[in-house]
């Protein structure tokens, strides 16, 4: 069964330690890790936050990437493109050798969140022997077996969380105006309007959990 990990790791331990630190109050998060044929890792990278300018001078001299090249900007939002550099091939091992999918990387100030995706508990196991055979610190954070689809494993909703907003989109409950009232929505579910309530206030509070922070809701 495939393993979900949450680690914390310093940025000098992973990657754009230089940005990261010139300018602490932007964060970056990785939208996508490409392997290419030619054995190249490239990520694409959102930055928000504060001064561009400052970290664009920083991203440029930091020796983790190279070639980093801005694709794309919405609001103060700027996506780049990069490619990964010899000196963090480290993490990046477990992407391109042992499988493992990176979900999501959150950088801010010298510290990165990272949520990995491992085909099983060995490959978690092999990953963290090669972490401290090569010296890499991190704190393992949180670890759950992957029970469910990847559509709700990744966002940490419960089947039934998940749908419960599938069937309430679908229903009309989003639109503006209600398509279904809550009452309405609960008699379709064959569920107490209070049981709805509740079922709805915990996928909210997972999803924005999963997606907009490392914290989940059990931690607090």
């Amino acid at each position: 069964m495939s393993i979900i990990a949450e680690f914390s790791v310093r940025s000098d331990d992973f990657a754009l330690n230089r940005a990261l630190t010139a300018a602490p109050q932007m964060v970056v998060e990785i939208e996508q890790v490409v392997a290419t044929m030619e054995d190249r890792v490239m990520p694409y990278f959102w930055v928000t936050g504060g001064d561009h300018s400052e970290f664009e001078t920083a991203f440029h001299e930091d020796e983790s990437v190279t070639d980093a090249t801005p694709i794309d900007e919405v609001d103060d939002a700027r996506l780049y493109r990069a490619e990964w550099t010899q000196n963090v091939e480290t993490i990046v091992y477990a992407y391109v050798e042992l499988g493992a999918t990176i979900l999501q990387a959150i950088g801010r100030d010298e510290n990165w969140e990272l949520r990995m995706r491992f085909d099983d508990r060995n490959s978690l196991s092999q990953f963290q022997d090669f972490c401290a055979d090569n010296g890499i610190s991190y704190e393992l954070n949180r670890i759950q077996e992957q029970e469910q689809p990847m559509a709700s494993a990744q966002y940490d909703l419960t089947t039934k969380q998940r749908e419960t907003l599938v069937t309430a989109l679908e229903a009309g409950y989003y639109e503006v105006p209600q398509a279904v009232t809550m009452g309405e929505l609960a008699d379709r579910m064959d569920v107490s309007q209070q049981a709805l309530s509740k079922r709805f206030h915990a996928a909210h509070r997972n999803l924005i959990t999963s997606t907009l922070t490392f914290t989940h809701p059990d931690d607090e």
